[in-house]
């Protein structure tokens, strides 16, 4: 099953809350825990979601590479401009996913497009 999600005008948790559901198949009566749901999520104009300006320079994504001094801390600012829109909304869709054997095959069916 396909699902399309408009993210133009929409702030980016709303959207990615959406995109979860679908994902792990909550919204289906025939939701199962251990399975992985067969359906691909689409979110159309990412880069049009709604964004404060405060949130653009104070919001930072951090990764640690396990070395010293290894510890990045970008902006979304820096994110947007070196990986896209796309980048930002696929950060809030993992986190909203369980951590756990099926997370990379669920991430495998989102599909986001700027």
């Amino acid at each position: 099953m396909k699902y399309t999600l408009d993210a133009q005008n929409k702030k980016i948790g709303r959207v990615a809350t959406q995109a979860a559901v679908y994902l792990m198949g909550k919204n289906t009566p025939s939701f199962k825990r251990n399975l992985n749901p067969e359906t691909v999520v689409e979110i159309i104009n990412a880069s049009k979601a709604s964004v404060a300006e405060t949130k653009m320079d104070t919001k930072t994504y951090s990764r640690y590479s396990g070395y010293p001094g290894g510890l990045k801390q970008p902006t979304m600012k820096q994110v947007i401009v070196k990986k896209g829109y796309s980048e930002i909304m696929r950060e809030a869709v993992s986190g909203m996913i369980p951590k756990n054997k099926l997370r990379a095959k669920m991430l495998k069916n989102l599909i986001i497009t700027e």
